[in-house]
């Protein structure tokens, strides 16, 4: 890690081709400056995006990156991380990637806790493929697709982390550059798996979720007396469905990651020369 890196370093040479306004680059800023006060350096980092507007993200990064397919960005995150776990592993999806056809995989990382950073673009609507609902849309929420809403309750993926044992809850919002890069930030130093969900406004397909009105509505915590530590506040906090929160909602002060408390080190690259004892036989046993 260096003291030298700044957040423009992260920065690659492509032009983003978000809709002008697009909460994505916000959030994008804020992973940047995170990644930068922490000491990473480009070099030393691995972002892992899935499908939909946010998945360009590894593009507009300078870093090691891979686009992967529709809701499985956790696993191949989770699997850079055990190949070497010395690299900070930043995985960034959306609300659709991550909610619905991911929802499986973002319950079991959670689980596993292992030592990476998921930083959730919420939006509240599926944008790429032009404006249907998505699970964190509101049941009244009407598009093209479902003129009279979606006519289910959201999914409240801070409940689900919470549930499945989750180490590390926190929530920002994009427009708020400085505080969504300290709570982004805090989620890389928590050693286990840091979960992030932004409120990232989509300007093109949603009219309801808008900047004016995270602005209006959103309470910060540091301005609050919640003790992040205590499970039970956190819980509070969490179902609380008339009340838009930004901050560190819970954290488990003695975590610890998967790959420390099992005892994986060093980058899978280095293999030694020459297979292992009996490998060979096992690969002939199935050729």
């Amino acid at each position: 890690m260096s003291s030298d890196i700044r957040f423009t370093d992260f920065k690659s040479d492509k032009q983003p081709t978000w809709c002008p306004g697009c909460g994505d680059f916000g959030t994008m800023n804020g992973m940047m400056k995170a990644l930068a006060e922490t000491g990473n350096s480009p070099d030393d980092t691995f972002v892992v995006a899935g499908i939909g507007c946010s998945g360009k993200i590894g593009t507009y990064m300078h870093s090691y990156a891979l686009h992967g397919v529709h809701g499985r960005a956790l696993p191949v995150g989770i699997g850079v991380k055990m190949a070497n776990p010395d690299l900070e592993v930043m995985v960034a999806g959306g609300d659709g990637d991550g909610y619905s056809i991911g929802a499986g995989h973002f319950i079991h990382a959670v689980r596993r806790n292992v030592d990476m950073t998921y930083v959730v673009m919420d939006n509240r609507i599926y944008g790429l493929t032009k404006g249907q609902a998505s699970p964190t849309s509101r049941e009244d929420f009407e598009t093209s697709t479902s003129p009279d809403g979606p006519n289910q309750p959201p999914v409240n993926p801070k409940a689900l982390a919470l549930s499945a044992g989750a180490t590390f809850i926190a929530q920002s919002f994009s427009s708020n550059s400085q505080r969504h890069a300290e709570i982004v930030q805090k989620a890389i130093e928590h050693d286990g798996f840091g979960f992030v969900n932004v409120y990232s406004p989509c300007v093109t397909f949603n009219d309801v979720d808008t900047y004016d009105y995270f602005r209006d509505t959103i309470v910060d915590l540091d301005e609050t007396d919640h003790d992040s530590t205590d499970r039970d506040q956190a819980k509070d906090k969490i179902m609380e469905s008339d009340k838009e929160y930004m901050g560190v909602l819970y954290q488990d002060e003695s975590s610890v990651g998967f790959e420390e408390r099992e005892g994986v080190e060093g980058s899978m690259a280095e293999i030694p020369d020459g297979a292992p004892d009996g490998a060979t036989d096992l690969v002939r046993e199935f050729y």
